[in-house]
């Protein structure tokens, strides 16, 4: 009973330490929430049509401006995007060297690319950037001088805005000023004459276009052949011309000199056989849309060959197949034959045989 009774004893005190032990944790731990403030809750604030006020973080640093601090922030945007591409106008125009976050290097003056290539963050100089990119798009010349035009307008507007102008009357005063200068063009500009058999009007107009390009070396005969493809799709009627009718090919190697213009189609593809002749003058073409190799079920299958003269079967049903596809085309009178899917090694091989 004594042991009994000591043990007993033993077992309060202990319980009683480990009581007192959470007791002083939890006063230290409600005197470091004291110290530490109430516990932050997470809560929205809605106005009267639901939508949730959004808080800006540091928002004391932050502060909103307008009438016309606004107006000379956004004047100032546009004078910036104007002024980084003023260096790039015209014939002594500079390139410029733009690097892509990916570490691609582009190299140009036009406009609309340098514009296209930076990264702008401001919703004026994005409105530049549109500017640029619908020239390019219903003219495709004068992507640099329309935003450094508007940016040299901005600057004007900004020593009348000082002056205490209302931004809409200056507004209309740049309405009726290119009013003006429509009737001015219009009395100044002069009309030349060309025909399909005197295109030197087309080629020289053609040319001070590309003097500020990359190509200004030979910028006559880059004129030429962009003349000459025009007017081969040009309808001179309707006064119309479907730009979707030229293709520009690039191949890597080689100088611009190495230009040239065809009438017709490239296809750039080469001979299926290493010996076949590469060229072929006054081709009869032939366009395949089916495969020039042996059928194929559409599910899955599988041959047992175990005697030479199934082999020697299969062998032959293939190049009876083959012999007949190659004797069709010899009958349609083609000796260039092109495949949308491509060609089997056999085939190749006979059709070489062929002289196909």
């Amino acid at each position: 009973e004594a042991e009994a009774g000591f043990w007993r004893c033993r077992e309060s005190c202990a319980s009683a330490r480990l009581v007192g032990e959470r007791d002083t944790q939890r006063r230290q731990s409600r005197g470091d929430r004291a110290e530490r403030g109430p516990t932050p809750t997470m809560s929205l604030a809605f106005d009267e049509y639901g939508r949730p006020f959004i808080v800006i973080k540091d928002a004391e640093s932050k502060k909103r401006i307008k009438g016309l601090e606004a107006q000379k922030a956004n004047i100032l945007a546009a004078r910036t995007v104007a002024r980084i591409l003023r260096s790039s106008l015209g014939p002594k125009g500079m390139d410029k060297m733009l690097q892509s976050p990916d570490g691609e290097l582009t190299i140009s003056n036009d406009g609309a690319t340098i514009l296209e290539q930076m990264e702008v963050e401001n919703q004026i100089g994005k409105l530049l950037v549109e500017l640029s990119r619908s020239q390019d798009h219903e003219i495709g010349d004068g992507t640099t001088g329309v935003v450094v035009l508007a940016g040299s307008l901005l600057e004007q507007a900004e020593v009348l805005l000082d002056r205490g102008m209302h931004p809409i009357r200056v507004a209309e005063g740049f309405e009726m000023a290119a009013k003006i200068a429509h009737k001015t063009l219009d009395s100044i500009s002069e009309e030349f004459n060309f025909s399909a058999d005197n295109l030197d009007p087309l080629i020289n107009t053609c040319m001070t276009t590309l003097s500020s390009k990359i190509v200004n070396r030979c910028k006559r005969d880059m004129a030429e052949y962009c003349v000459k493809a025009v007017m081969a799709v040009a309808d001179l009627e309707r006064r119309d011309v479907n730009l979707d009718l030229i293709k520009v090919e690039g191949k890597v190697g080689g100088s611009i000199e190495d230009t040239s213009l065809v009438y017709g189609i490239v296809i750039d593809k080469d001979m299926s056989h290493p010996q076949m002749p590469k060229n072929i003058e006054d081709a009869k073409i032939a366009i395949l849309t089916c495969p020039f190799e042996p059928p194929k079920p559409k599910t899955k299958h599988k041959v047992d060959i175990d005697t030479v003269e199934k082999y020697e079967k299969l062998h032959e049903t293939e190049q009876k197949y083959f012999t007949d596809m190659i004797q069709q085309c010899k009958d349609s009178g083609a000796n260039l034959i092109i495949c949308q899917w491509g060609f089997d090694d056999e085939a190749n091989h006979l059709l070489y045989k062929n002289d196909l």
